[in-house]
C-alpha cells in the first residue's frame, strides 16, 4: 500500500488501482471531552441513579404509586443505557484491527440503538397500565410521592449535569442523556400528581402522571431508533445533503464529472465519502484530489475522504451506464 501523500505523476493517467490506498485522510475529528472524562461523568450518574432507583422501588410499592414505579422503571433503563454507553465507549476505543478495519465504532450506535427499543418497550407497558389504572384507579398515598418525587428531581439534575459535561455529539452519550432527560420530566409529573393526590384526593392523577411520562419515552425512544437506523443504514448525515455536495465537487476547477458518490457515518459524528471523480485531459490529478479533500473538510466537516481520480476518456473511465444511477447519481461541471 502507498503512502497516502505520494502522487506518481508518470502514472498520472490511471489511478484506478492505487487511488483509494493514496486517499486523503485527515482525521480532525475530536470530541469535546476525552473518553476518560467521558467514562467518569457517566460513572458518576450512574451511582446516583442506582442508589435513589432502589429507594423508589420500596417507596413506591409501600404507596401503590404507578407513577413512582414507572419512575423507578425509567431510572432502570437510564442505568442500562448508562451501562451500555460507558461499554460502547470502551468498545469504541479499541483500534482498527482483523476484519473490523473501522474498529468498534458502531458499538456506541448498537448502544443508542438499544436504548431506543428499550425505552419503546417501556412505553407500551406504561401506556396499558397507564390506562387500566386510569378506569380503575387505586389507593395511592399523595404525600409519600410528592416527597419521593422531589427528591428524584434533585437526583436527575444532578445526573443531568453530570451527563451534559460529556461529549453529546456521540449518539451513544446523547442516547443516555435522553433517558435522564425523560426521567427527570417523568418526576416533575409525578410531583405534580403526588400534590394534586395530597390535596384533593383525586387518585386518578397518578396514572396521569404515568401516561405523561409514557409519551415522554415515546417521544425520546422513537428518536433514537431513527437516528441509530439511519447510520446503520448508511444514510448520509441529516444535516449534509449529497446533491449539494456533489455540485459542489463538480464545480471545483478541472473536474468535469463526479460519480459513485456516497455519503455516510462510521458513528455519530464521523462522517466519511468516497467518490470517482473524472478530470480534463492533463489535469493534475494529485492537486485536484487535494482541493476536493479541503472544500469537504472545510465546508462539510468531512474528513474521511476516499476520492479516485481520473482522466476523462480514459479506460478506467468505463462504466456500466446504469452504474450512476445505482450510486448516487452523475454530477457534471456544466451542470452543477
Amino acid at each position: 500500500m502507498r503512502s497516502p501523500d505520494r502522487h506518481d505523476h508518470d502514472t498520472a493517467h490511471d489511478h484506478t488501482a492505487d487511488a483509494p490506498a493514496r486517499h486523503e485522510h485527515r482525521h480532525t475529528h475530536s470530541h469535546s471531552v476525552s473518553s476518560d472524562a467521558d467514562r467518569r461523568w457517566l460513572g458518576a450518574a450512574l451511582a446516583l441513579l442506582v442508589g435513589f432507583m432502589a429507594v423508589e422501588v420500596v417507596v413506591g410499592i409501600s404507596a401503590g404509586s404507578l407513577a413512582l414505579i414507572t419512575d423507578a422503571g425509567h431510572m432502570l433503563t437510564d442505568a442500562a443505557s448508562i451501562a451500555l454507553a460507558l461499554i460502547a465507549i470502551r468498545l469504541a476505543a479499541r483500534p482498527a484491527h482483523g476484519g473490523y478495519t473501522y474498529g468498534l465504532k458502531r458499538a456506541e450506535i448498537l448502544s443508542a440503538q438499544a436504548n431506543g427499543i428499550t425505552l419503546l418497550l417501556l412505553t407500551i407497558y406504561f401506556l396499558y397500565e397507564g390506562i387500566r389504572r386510569l378506569i380503575t384507579p387505586p389507593e395511592v398515598e399523595g404525600g409519600l410521592v410528592l416527597i419521593t418525587a422531589l427528591v428524584g428531581i434533585v437526583i436527575n439534575l444532578a445526573a443531568t449535569w453530570c451527563i451534559r459535561r460529556a461529549d453529546r455529539s456521540s449518539l451513544n452519550v446523547e442516547g443516555a442523556y435522553q433517558h435522564i432527560l425523560g426521567d427527570l420530566f417523568a418526576f416533575i409529573a409525578t410531583a405534580v400528581a403526588g400534590a394534586v393526590i395530597w390535596s384533593t384526593g383525586f387518585a386518578r392523577a397518578d396514572a396521569i402522571a404515568a401516561l405523561v411520562v409514557a409519551v415522554l419515552m415515546l417521544r425520546a425512544g422513537w428518536g433514537l431508533v431513527r437516528a441509530s437506523g439511519r447510520i446503520f443504514l448508511e444514510a448520509a448525515p441529516a444535516d449534509v445533503d449529497p446533491e449539494a455536495v456533489g455540485g459542489e465537487l463538480a464545480r471545483v476547477a478541472s473536474v468535469v464529472e463526479v460519480h459513485d458518490l456516497h455519503i455516510w457515518e462510521i458513528t455519530s459524528g464521523q462522517p466519511a465519502l468516497s467518490a470517482h471523480v473524472l478530470v480534463e485531459p492533463g489535469a493534475d490529478c494529485h492537486a485536484v484530489r487535494t482541493t476536493i479533500a479541503a472544500v469537504l473538510r472545510d465546508a462539510h466537516d468531512i474528513d474521511h475522504v476516499t476520492v479516485q481520480v481520473d482522466h476523462a476518456g480514459a479506460p478506467s473511465e468505463i462504466r456500466d451506464p446504469h452504474c450512476s444511477q445505482a450510486h448516487g447519481g452523475v454530477f457534471r461541471a456544466g451542470e452543477a
